[in-house]
């Protein structure tokens, strides 16, 4: 009991030091280093964090941020991201957080500024993107899992006419790639080719992937611009489509509305 008091009152006195904008209190839950723990003396005050809800109904799609989570071209995550400069702990009359991470981390958008400069230029951001286009029923499919998305890969998905959304399930899903901190070039997308086999010859305007580009690393910036040219096509990249069942879902993303980004952190779920 003695050393339990001592050890609460040391972890007291660590928490008093001011927080500022590089050092704070507490980082993201769950990923702290401080050995300091006092959610025991709450009793059962343990917060659930779920995939599933309603019984199977709906599905969340969206990848949990933590500081370990994949960042384009780094081996070392995202690092902290979430500070709390102003904390209760501290003598503030309530927590809030700060937060400053790249707009193309975890599950994201891009809109069509993202690689082409005068749409940028002219204010085609995430805050214009047809919500219409985000939200409706989609089509999950399992991709052949030993190559990138090639026209012939998509003429062998025979993905019919009249389908407007498909979310591509890929080996990056088997693989585990968005759990993983380092960066990987090797990830599955689409080549220029099954970009513009698709752009000519399907009715999609939503291309949903499960890693951070839609598009293959060798061939990133050709597929991008395929299916951003037209403003036609939204895409939403780095989706958790772990233990999901190929089939049809009602999808619901919605960016956060940042004027004159070209992309942004997405909430996507899936209902059956």
């Amino acid at each position: 009991m003695a050393y339990r008091l001592i050890l609460l009152l040391f972890c007291a006195a660590l928490l008093t030091i001011p927080a500022t904008a590089t050092n704070a209190y507490p980082s993201v839950p769950g990923t702290e280093t401080s050995d300091c723990s006092l959610s025991d003396n709450y009793g059962d005050l343990i917060p659930v964090r779920r995939e599933v809800y309603d019984g199977g109904r709906i599905i969340d799609i969206s990848h949990r941020y933590t500081t370990d989570m994949p960042s384009w071209e780094s081996s070392d995550g995202i690092g902290q991201f979430l500070w709390l400069p102003k904390s209760m702990k501290n003598g503030s009359l309530a927590n809030n957080s700060e937060m400053k991470l790249p707009a193309h981390t975890g599950t994201h958008v891009d809109a069509p500024g993202h690689v082409i400069d005068r749409y940028f230029d002219s204010g085609f951001d995430v805050d214009t993107l047809d919500l219409e286009v985000l939200n409706g029923p989609a089509l999950l499919v399992d991709v052949p899992r030993d190559k990138n998305i090639t026209a012939e890969v998509m003429k062998f998905l025979n993905i019919p006419r009249g389908v407007r959304r498909v979310l591509f399930r890929t080996l990056n899903t088997d693989k585990r790639l968005m759990f993983k901190k380092e960066f990987d070039t090797s990830y599955v997308g689409f080549m220029k080719d099954g970009a513009k086999w698709l752009v000519e010859n399907t009715d999609i305007k939503l291309v949903g992937i499960d890693y951070l580009s839609v598009a293959a690393f060798d061939d990133l910036i050709p597929s991008h611009l395929v299916f951003l040219e037209g403003r036609e096509i939204i895409l939403v990249e780095a989706l958790k489509l772990d233990d999901v069942a190929a089939g049809i879902y009602t999808v619901h993303c919605l960016p956060l509305r940042l004027f004159g980004a070209e992309g942004s952190p997405i909430r996507c779920i899936l209902m059956k």
